[in-house]
Parts: structure tokens; C-alpha cells; sequence
């Protein structure tokens, strides 16, 4: 069967019946949240555990069972490895992970895949795991990719059943309130688990810090945790911020982040409560800092800010011109630092932040948003899993929940990435629709999605270097020789789910290419 923009989606997979994607918003919730397990101690109970070997014993964890885990610590995470290669001594098998992301770091996964340790993930594959599996690695199902949003909605809807939740927490106390704000080793707000805890059967916290009662902030519950595991390490801080999350030097790219910034401003955003976010990427973090320079010119204070925080932020925040930041992920070291000492900079769940089943979303109270692509195509359709050839390498993030809720979305992209086209007439992978996308801001100009028209005169008036998308492709186009496609087959070794839990695209095994 074909979803509303044209893509062929299997009816079922799995023995799971697929509802294709309709549109931006047109799935009405109905029905009401699954139940949560009850949960009960005694006033003498001890929670603390010394090993995972003991908390996998303690929670009854069994082969076939699913096991989840945050990415606060990002690529210098340790815990997800430390989970599987105990369950592999052990004997147990057959696991479903189920994490907000994996990253480089978890790459000895892949000898679990193999080892039929795990079957399934359902979750962000960056990097190693991803292109395993675009190139032949086989899992049970096929993956599932959901934004941060659509994966808090998952658990609350039971589109997913948590048996096990594993928390590494940079700090916690010996009754389970967790955080991730303090400790030896910290790796900014923990709280993408936070819907784990309160969902999974069991739930474990693991840190390397415990302190007297009562750790806080309480990310964590003690309501929600079973054991507390003490181990020596649980991540490494250094390794949160990567080449995505630092400042592009490039002049190319350093002038798509000016015309970006531009924008805003021509479109009339930059008032009084002005609210925005920035995403990662280098070009994305540049707009963030030049929004900021054009805020102090304009001598007003936005409202509020967004995102994975990063120190571009941080400064702005700094500089007095922004009321408050709400925090949902810290992208460096300078963020955590922050949350530790500024009032005004504020943890946030996934829940709030993007929850489609719920009575708000933060998102949606956005003026403007910056997000990258790794394609964009004609109908402004964007990409952000895989690449022009195919290969399954990247997480969703919030790009769907900030394309659909701010004013102005506006998705900065180099016209060609080492020699390869970015835009592209249909592109490989949908994960945010066109119809959710106001901008694209190139080097070559600034494309306008036709649904916008109303911007059209304020960039024009404002010298801005108005483009038609088409055109710029065309330019573009004449730079490079065609770039090799793909040969798919098809078996689907991965969907991609839009946040109302409909499937907006699928992933094939790539075959070959042309």
C-alpha cells in the first residue's frame, strides 16, 4: 500500500499491521494510555545491587525479553555494552534493544547480531550498527526508527512493552532518585528515560556515584526504580560532544548559517518573545550564534529556547537575552555546567518537549527552528536517516517534532556534500515531510516551499537571495557527474515511523548500486 506521499509501505511486518502516514496531523488519538505496572516496597528494603550480573538475575531478565537505554552520554556511553556482553555470558538471548539511540561506541553489538544475542532494535542507529545492517546484517524484524517524541508516545500507547530499563545516571542515591546534572562523570538531563522508568517492568538504575539520600533533581523517581547497580564507570563526558556539535569553519557553510540567521530576521521573528531552537551540525549551531548577535542588535529578549543545548546557547542566555532555556539533552559540557548553576536554564522530558499524544508540546510554541538534511528533494520533502546511497546511518532525533511545530522551519544545507548533489529530485529516505518544511537556506540562495508564499515578499524586500529550488539543483547538478544509486531489494530492514506512530517510510536492504 502507498502512504499519502507516495511510498510504498508493506501492510504488515512482523505479524504487525502498518498504518501509513496521512499527513502531519491528521491521526486523532483516541483510546487511553496503557497501564503502568504496579509497584511496591517495603520500609527496610535494600535496592542496592554491586554488579549488572546481579540486576540482570534480580529482575528476572530472560532471553526474548526487551531491554532499554538513554543516550545522554552519547558516544562515550558505556552501559548499553556492558548490558549486552553480560547477558551474552550468562546465556541469554533473543533480546529486543530498545535505546534512544546507539552510537560508534556500540559497535561490539554487532557481534551480538550475529551471535543471535540481538534480534531486534528499535532505535536510533548511528553510524557502525546502521550501515551493518543496510549491508546484509541480519535482524529478526526489521528495525524501527521513531523520533524523540514518537518513541515517549510508543511506550505510553504500549506500542512497545519494556521488560527491563537499564538508566545510567551520573548520580543517585542508594532509593533510586536519579539525575544526571551531578556526579563524577556527568552527562547533562537523563529524563528521555524517564517514560522507561515509569513504563518498564523492572527498572534499574546504574551509576558510579551514589550519595546519600536524596539525590536531586529527581530525573528519576524513587517510585519508579527497582535497583540501584554501583559500578566503577558508566560513560564518558568528553565524548558527549562530537564533530557534529562543533562550529563549522567552513566559509561556505559559515555563509548558509548567515543567510539562515537572515532570514529570521527578515521574516519578523525577532521581537519581543522571540523562541526558537537550533540543531546540531555545524551549520545549524553557526545560525544559532548569529540569531543571537542579531537578538542583542535588536535589543529584545526571547522567550525561551530549545534543544540539545550547546554553549551558543548557553551564551545567549548568558547575555540576558533569553528568558529561559528548556533543556531535553545537553550537547556539551558547557550546557551541564550551566544547568548546575543558572535557574533559569530547566530540565525537560521528551514528553513535554514532543509528546503528538498529548494537550501541548513544546515545539509547537516555537518561532523558529534551524535543522540539517542529508537529502532534500523537490518537494521539500527531507532526509535525515540515510544517505544518497542508502545506507541506514542516522537517528531522527526532534527534527520531526521541530519541523512540525515552529513557524518557520528552515533546513540548512551545502547544495553538494563531498561532490555528491544534496538536492535531489525524490529523496532516498523520507523522515520529515515537505509539507512541515518552510525553508531550505543553501549557499547558492534561499528556496521558499510554495505553502509559504507569504514569506516570499519580506525576503525579497530584504535582499535576501530568493531561489527557486529546482533552479539551484539545476547548478548544482552541473558541478558533478551522476552519483551511483542504489539497487534495493526488497526487504525492508527498517521503518520509519512519522510521531503519530504511522509508518512514513521504509528502509530496503541496499543490493548494489547502479
Amino acid at each position: 500500500m502507498k502512504n499519502s506521499l507516495g511510498r510504498e509501505i508493506p501492510e504488515k511486518i512482523a505479524g504487525r499491521v502498518l498504518r501509513p502516514f496521512e499527513g502531519a496531523f491528521a491521526t486523532t488519538p483516541t483510546g487511553r494510555k496503557a497501564a503502568r505496572p504496579q509497584k511496591f516496597i517495603g520500609p527496610n528494603e535494600n535496592k542496592v545491587l554491586h554488579s549488572i550480573e546481579e540486576a540482570i538475575e534480580a529482575t528476572g531478565l530472560k532471553s526474548g525479553m526487551t531491554v532499554s537505554f538513554h543516550h545522554a552520554f552519547r558516544n562515550g556511553d558505556y552501559l548499553v555494552n556492558m548490558v549486552v556482553d553480560a547477558c551474552a555470558r550468562m546465556g541469554i538471548n533473543d533480546l529486543r534493544l530498545f535505546p534512544t539511540a546507539l552510537f560508534p561506541v556500540h559497535e561490539p553489538v554487532i557481534d551480538h547480531i550475529k551471535s543471535g544475542v540481538v534480534t531486534r532494535i528499535e532505535g536510533s542507529m548511528n553510524g557502525p550498527i546502521g550501515a551493518f545492517v543496510s549491508q546484509g546484517g541480519k535482524l529478526a524484524q526489521p528495525g524501527i526508527l521513531r523520533s524523540h517524541g514518537g518513541r515517549w508516545r510508543a511506550v505510553e500507547a504500549g506500542d512497545v512493552h519494556i521488560d527491563v530499563a537499564f538508566i545510567a545516571a551520573a548520580q543517585a542515591d542508594p532509593y533510586g532518585n536519579a539525575n544526571g546534572i551531578y556526579g563524577k562523570t556527568p552527562c547533562g538531563p537523563i529524563s528521555y528515560s524517564a517514560i522507561d522508568a515509569q513504563y518498564a517492568e523492572k527498572t534499574v538504575v546504574v551509576t558510579n556515584d551514589l550519595a546519600p539520600y536524596p539525590a536531586y533533581p529527581f530525573e528519576i523517581q524513587q517510585g519508579w526504580t527497582d535497583y540501584v547497580v554501583v559500578v566503577d564507570e558508566i560513560g564518558d563526558p568528553n565524548s558527549i560532544a562530537s564533530g557534529t556539535l562543533q562550529i563549522t569553519r567552513s566559509p561556505t557553510r559559515l555563509k548558509i548559517a548567515r543567510l539562515a540567521a537572515a532570514a529570521v530576521k527578515a521574516s519578523g521573528c525577532i521581537v519581543d518573545g522571540f523562541s526558537f531552537q537550533g540543531g546540531a551540525g555545524g551549520i545549524s549551531l553557526a545560525a544559532t550564534k548569529y540569531v543571537g548577535e542579531e537578538m542583542a542588535r535588536a535589543e529584545i529578549v526571547g522567550s525561551f529556547a530549545i534543544g540539545g543545548v550547546t554553549k551558543y546557547l548557553v551564551d545567549i542566555l548568558h547575555k540576558g537575552l533569553l528568558r529561559v532555556i528548556l533543556n531535553g539533552q545537553a550537547f556539551d559540557l558547557a550546557a551541564i555546567e550551566s544547568m548546575r548553576h543558572d535557574q533559569n536554564h530547566v530540565l525537560m522530558d521528551p514528553g513535554h518537549y514532543a509528546n503528538y499524544d498529548s494537550r501541548g508540546c513544546s515545539t509547537y510554541m516555537l518561532d523558529a527552528a534551524f535543522l540539517g538534511a542529508t537529502e532534500v528533494d523537490l518537494d521539500f520533502n527531507v532526509n535525515v536517516n540515510t544517505h544518497s546511497d542508502g545506507q541506514l546511518l542516522h537517528g531522527i532525533g526532534g527534527h520531526q517534532e521541530v519541523a512540525a511545530g515552529a513557524k518557520l522551519t528552515l533546513i540548512t544545507v551545502p547544495t553538494l556534500r563531498g561532490r555528491l548533489p544534496v538536492i535531489v529530485d525524490s529523496v532516498t529516505t523520507v523522515t520529515t515531510p515537505g509539507e512541515v518544511i518552510d525553508v531550505i537556506v543553501t549557499e547558492r540562495g534561499i528556496a521558499i516551499n510554495p505553502r509559504r508564499e507569504d514569506l516570499k515578499e519580506r525576503f525579497v524586500a530584504a535582499g535576501l537571495p530568493v531561489r527557486e529550488l529546482a533552479e539551484m539543483k539545476t547548478e548544482a547538478d552541473r558541478l558533478t557527474r551522476p552519483p551511483r544509486k542504489p539497487v534495493f531489494g526488497d526487504e525492508v530492514i527498517a521503518l520509519i515511523e512519522w510521531r503519530d506512530g504511522t509508518v512514513i517510510d521504509v528502509v530496503r536492504r541496499v543490493e548494489g548500486w547502479q
